[in-house]
This record gives structure tokens, C-alpha cells and sequence, in this order.
């Protein structure tokens, strides 16, 4: 008797939309691109659901899957949250109505649509997905530590092709690793602060708020008359990069400290895992290639690895960052349902990852 297919759906939940993708018996995700809708989460957690239910019905219309051969839906929203997708008591700047604080995301999702639900993070996801598609087939037997340059700076490690969630699921908060900044701030520069209230963390040098609340202000002072001193620094921080692509002397060199700073991360990382790639996402993804890969460049030119390691240290960029979350919360799904998609009626080989084309490596 022919095994039935079975599918898997992932979906991205993020502060203003959602995403959404579905993963094949093949490892093929049939979306190419965003399928996007609100997310709702700030009318609070009953929008939020409906909202998770309506992208996941919409999803499954466009692919032509049924709903009876999905086996399970991997979910992913930004931290902070448990393991289990308990959103913190805390709140946080997605999930600031107050009846976030303390909600189980996982299973109310998971009662209203009547799907075993898998919760990640979303760095985490995004983080599997790069690993999966730089790997292909050998992904289960590789290491990688992915660094996602965003609004924050997120990531993940993962190991033997899972993510390393730790005891409480907060495992692999890149960004908040303080780091040494002799010989990345200048003489003169305010200590860089992060959100988090760390001095001197990752995310305090290399992340868009970085540029406007820790970099920029210092750097216009050094460049009087530079046309981004007439720009509301927000605003300024974004446009940072076209003129990096440019060649402009103060771009690149604020750049250049966030590259060393992603150096000393990755430094670290390769004391403490040794892992067997490097990737580096977020916006330098998005800029020109010229721009992107001397960012790279300069990134593994400050890592400190030993030789043994630098023969071989693979330092890539992610792929599709924008679908990573939803291809990363499927992938984490289909590992957790392994058993089920062995059970009777379904293909015993879970693990093929076709479909992502694999990042370019420098």
C-alpha cells in the first residue's frame, strides 16, 4: 500500500504580520515567497489566534494541500517566551497587551485549529532554516551559530541539525553576550547600551538600534556637515547601508565596528562549540553584493580562530531571510513529529531537504 503524503505547515508571527509556508514529504516548501497577513497580537491573544487560524487556512488554499494530511504546525514568535511558548510574564514589545503576560501561545493555537503545534523561537527558527539550507543533506550531521542582524540581534547554535534550546528554552541569546570592546569603540565613544540594560552586549553595537541610539550620535559629531546630521536619526540609521554601498567614509567605518563586533561573537563561539559554519544574517542580506560579501569578508577577517579551526570554519550568509522563520518553524516541527511521520500510512524518511538554494560561502 503507497504511503499517504503528509505535510507540514509553518508559520511566522511576528509584531505587525504574519507568514506562512508548507513543507513537503520531499523537504520542498511549495510557498516561493512571503504570504503575508495581520498578525494582531496587540489587540491581544484572542485576534492573535484567529488571525494564526485564518493565514493557516489561507495557506493551505493556495498550496492545494488538504487539511487532513497535515500532521502538525510548527509556530515561531519573537521571545521572550519558555520553551513550551509560554509568553513571558513580562511582556515584551510584540505581546505588550497585558493578557500576553504569562499565555501559553503553543496550546491555544493548538486548540483552535486541532493540529499538534511546535514552538520555537523565532531567531531560533530563523536560525535552523539558514543551517538546513546552507547543508542540504548533510545538515544532521553539522554545527553552525547564525547571527541575524535585525531591529535587535538575534540567532541561534545549532548542533547535530537542532537547535540547542537550553533548560528554560532560552538557549542561544546571542545578542546579550557581553563582549570585550578594546579595539572596537574609539577613544571618546560612549560605552555602547543595549535595551536589555548590558553594557557593551553584542546587540549594543550590531543591530539597527545600535546605529541610532549607540553609533551614529558619536560618528555625526566626527563628521560635521554629513547628510545624515539633517535626518531624524531613526530614519538616519536605516539609510546608513546605501550609503555604506557607496563608499562613504563614516558609513563604513560604523560598520566596520559592527563587523568586529560580530567577530568577538563568533570568537567566542568557536571557543565554546566549534562549530562547523559561521552565517551571518539581517539586513547586510539585502544590500548589494559588493557591500555584503566585503562585510563578510571583514567579519571572518576578525574572528579568532586557530588553525586547526580555519581549515575548516565556513563563513556564509542566510538565505531567504525573509521566509526563515516560517521554513524554520516547519523544519523544527517536522524534527519534534518524527515518530508520527514514521507511523503507519506515512514516509519513514523525514529528513531529505530539498528546494532552498544553499548560501554562497566566502
Amino acid at each position: 500500500m503507497e504511503a499517504s503524503p503528509w505535510y507540514i505547515v509553518g508559520l511566522d508571527n511576528g509584531g505587525t504580520t504574519n507568514n506562512a509556508t508548507v513543507l513537503d514529504a520531499e523537504g520542498r516548501f511549495l510557498v516561493s515567497g512571503l504570504m503575508e497577513s495581520a498578525s494582531c497580537v496587540r489587540e491581544g491573544p484572542e485576534a492573535a489566534l484567529r488571525a494564526l487560524g485564518a493565514i493557516l487556512d489561507e495557506v493551505l488554499k493556495v498550496t492545494g494541500v488538504s487539511r487532513s494530511s497535515v500532521i502538525g504546525v510548527g509556530l515561531d514568535t519573537p521571545g521572550p517566551a519558555s520553551a513550551e511558548g509560554v509568553i513571558s510574564a513580562k511582556g515584551s514589545t510584540n505581546f505588550g497587551n497585558a493578557d500576553w503576560a504569562g499565555y501559553d501561545i503553543r496550546t491555544g493555537l493548538e486548540e483552535r485549529i486541532g493540529l499538534p503545534v511546535v514552538y520555537s523561537n523565532d531567531a531560533n527558527a530563523a536560525a535552523l532554516y539558514a543551517h538546513h539550507a546552507y547543508f542540504g543533506a548533510e545538515a544532521m550531521g553539522r554545527s553552525s551559530v547564525s547571527a541575524i542582524v535585525g531591529t535587535g540581534l538575534g540567532g541561534g547554535v545549532v548542533e547535530s541539525g537542532q537547535v540547542v534550546r537550553g533548560a528554560s528554552g532560552m538557549a542561544g541569546e546571542l545578542g546579550h553576550i557581553r563582549i570585550p570592546l578594546d579595539g572596537i569603540v574609539e577613544d571618546g565613544q560612549p560605552l555602547p547600551m543595549c535595551n536589555c540594560g548590558n553594557s557593551g552586549d553584542v546587540e549594543s553595537i550590531a543591530s539597527l538600534t545600535a546605529l541610532e541610539r549607540n553609533l551614529l550620535p558619536p560618528w555625526l559629531r566626527r563628521f560635521p556637515g554629513h547628510p545624515l546630521s539633517e535626518v531624524p536619526l531613526p530614519e538616519a540609521a536605516k539609510q546608513l547601508r546605501s550609503y555604506a554601498e557607496r563608499d562613504d567614509p563614516m558609513a563604513l567605518a560604523i560598520f566596520e565596528q559592527q563587523a568586529k563586533a560580530l567577530a568577538r561573537l563568533f570568537t567566542i563561539a568557536a571557543d565554546f562549540t566549534d562549530p562547523h559554519a559561521y552565517l551571518l544574517g539581517g539586513g547586510v542580506v539585502e544590500a548589494n553584493p559588493r557591500f555584503r560579501n566585503w562585510l563578510l569578508s571583514l567579519v571572518r577577517r576578525h574572528t579568532g580562530l586557530r588553525v586547526e579551526q580555519e581549515r575548516k570554519a565556513i563563513f556564509a550568509l542566510v538565505p531567504n531571510l525573509d521566509m526563515a522563520g516560517a521554513r524554520g518553524a516547519a523544519i523544527a516541527a517536522r524534527e519534534a513529529l518524527r515518530s508520527e511521520i514514521r507511523g503507519p500510512g506515512i514516509t519513514s524518511e523525514p529528513y531529505p531537504m530539498g528546494g532552498p538554494d544553499p548560501a554562497p560561502s566566502h
